[in-house]
């Protein structure tokens, strides 16, 4: 096979925090993100998908089951879904019942990748689950299994949910991924038969041998045959290395302030980021940030992210999205799309 045609081979798909930049509102978000989707369907990307997180100013992706059934409904290809349910969150049935019917609107095109935490605050992750209880049970284990088992209705008999009819029938199932930044998304992704996606943004040194181990021990299920992984990173590409590295001024700024504990976690401009003095801490955490991102001139990030593809044995690199204004997004994605010769897949 020739070094061309293995590089064909990679994939690129796409996570939207649906980032509100500053100056901007949720409703021009909202729209940057429906034109980003409808760009990214033309130009050859396998998936786009919405976190959850709730209590920020900074983003406006709280629901990645509402953004899918809108994205789905504005696009002809592409792959959409969830980079994740946070299923403590949620009932299962009631993922089971909503991606039942996204899977039964837009067959085959939908994905729902599952996360273990609640992705917010302990006051946050009450309002939403309800109960003081239910934040201190810690039952994951038993929450995927009984969304596993709504979709392949397969509860034993004396189980108390054996009665419960999930809509549909079982064909309405959609892509199953378990998310990960830890050895804890691992073992479910192998255990339960379900693809895999390791965020290599939040554990960067961990992506490769948590990668590799998922291939290796991956068992196969209902629900996904032959393993499939993906390696998800922040990238910031343009023509040129030096404004690769203004663009990724703001990305570095705010994730320096996260881990220095700042409580300013809004998302900053390009001048506040190119004006901004960087304390000794501050500093310190951008350097220690450097393995979270792939930011360069699109050869040199093309050239990492076949990389860093070829070490953890994935086929699928998912762009986390820190773009700092649309335009950049727009123009970075389509050079990506053409140094991956992504149209002719």
């Amino acid at each position: 096979m020739s070094n061309h045609q293995s590089h064909n081979e990679i994939k690129l798909s796409i996570l939207d925090f649906v980032h509100i930049y500053p100056g901007s509102n949720p409703t021009e978000s909202l729209k940057n993100s429906t034109e980003m989707v409808q760009v990214a369907d033309k130009l050859g990307y396998s998936r786009y998908w919405f976190t959850e997180h709730h209590n920020t100013t900074s983003q406006i992706s709280t629901s990645p089951d509402l953004l899918s059934v809108h994205a789905a409904s504005h696009t002809k290809n592409i792959r959409v879904g969830s980079g994740g349910i946070m299923l403590p969150n949620h009932s299962p049935f009631k993922v089971v019942e909503n991606f039942t019917l996204l899977e039964a609107l837009h067959p085959g095109r939908i994905d729902l990748g599952i996360g273990r935490a609640s992705g917010t605050d302990g006051w946050t992750a009450w309002a939403l689950q309800r109960s003081r209880e239910a934040l201190a049970a810690n039952d994951f284990p038993e929450q995927l299994d009984h969304l596993l088992s709504f979709f392949s209705r397969d509860f034993p008999r004396i189980h108390p949910f054996s009665n419960i009819t999930s809509p549909g029938d079982s064909s309405l199932v959609p892509d199953m991924y378990m998310l990960g930044s830890s050895e804890g998304g691992l073992q479910f992704a192998i255990e339960k038969g379900l693809g895999f996606v390791f965020a290599a943004h939040l554990a960067p040194q961990l992506a490769i041998p948590i990668l590799r181990s998922y291939r290796k021990d991956f068992k196969p299920s209902l629900y996904t045959k032959e393993p499939k992984s993906i390696l998800a990173i922040g990238v910031i590409a343009a023509e040129t290395e030096e404004e690769a590295k203004y663009l990724a001024g703001p990305l570095e700024l705010m994730w320096a302030r996260m881990r220095t504990g700042s409580s300013n976690l809004s998302f900053p401009t390009l001048e506040e980021a190119e004006a901004h003095i960087y304390t000794p801490e501050e500093e310190a955490a951008r350097n220690a940030n450097k393995d979270r991102f792939v930011i360069g001139n699109v050869n040199d990030v093309a050239h990492q992210l076949r990389q860093m593809a070829k070490a953890s044995l994935v086929d699928e690199i998912m762009i986390a999205d820190f773009y700092p204004s649309q335009r950049s997004r727009l123009k970075g994605y389509q050079l990506l799309a053409e140094e991956f010769d992504l149209t002719s897949k």
